[in-house]
């Protein structure tokens, strides 16, 4: 059923690209089903450029016939469409499960407009039911894993297999659960302040517009 949902989403929200604009495309499943969909409409004729958020989505949207940019060579973006873990109905967003959390707030930042796209799975009433990626310098590990510790967080160094996992940029990536999320806002402040956190996974004033896949039909949810 999320499969389904997920590619009723991304259709749905491919439907806001036009010819000309430079693309931000997230990472994750649900920005793979969009990948085919905009690479469809390039063999057709619409031109745009991309900029991806990963190696992973790179490889994948220029092996489908997607032209690439790379970032460092602009200031801006006109629409980056990705996926999210948990989004509540005021746009606050928790990302990240897919390593690449500091390229998408970088990405989404320097965007005109930035919509996810989400199955029914990723929406619920308030943020608290996924844990917060944090991207760390690896120089700074047991200091932040404490730092973090202090402000509540149970932090958990990501692995694959017996290293830990490392994001495009080499570092590492510590999960963090927390006992609530009344105060993302300040939580946010506090993760920033940090020295040695590089990003988090909190996306709380990024996200435009929603386009959630649910009960057979896609919601478009704007931020108010």
């Amino acid at each position: 059923m999320f499969e389904d949902e997920k590619r009723a989403a991304a259709l749905a929200a491919a439907g806001e690209i036009l010819g000309g604009m430079v693309i931000g495309l997230g990472t994750g499943s649900t920005v793979a089903e969009l990948i085919p969909v905009l690479a469809a409409r390039v063999r057709d004729g619409l031109e745009v450029v991309a900029v991806a958020t990963s190696v992973a989505t790179e490889a994948a949207a220029r092996a489908a016939g997607i032209r690439i940019a790379s970032f460092a060579d602009l200031s801006r973006i006109d629409l980056t469409i990705d996926g999210v873990d948990e989004i509540e109905p005021s746009l606050r967003a928790i990302k990240g499960a897919g390593g690449a959390l500091l390229r998408e707030k970088i990405v989404a930042t320097a965007s005109v407009r930035m919509v996810a796209i989400a199955d029914s799975s990723k929406f619920s009433a308030a943020l608290g039911s996924r844990r917060v990626p944090v991207e760390v310098l690896p120089f700074a590990r047991e200091f932040v894993m404490q730092a973090l510790g202090a402000i509540g967080a149970v932090p958990e160094l990501r692995m694959a297999g017996e290293q830990p996992a490392r994001s495009d940029q080499g570092n590492l990536l510590v999960d963090c659960a927390f006992a609530h999320l009344h105060d993302p806002a300040g939580l946010a402040r506090r993760l920033s302040d940090i020295p040695g956190v590089m990003g988090h996974g909190l996306f709380l004033g990024e996200i435009d517009a929603l386009y959630l896949a649910r009960k057979g039909r896609v919601e478009r949810i704007e931020r108010p």
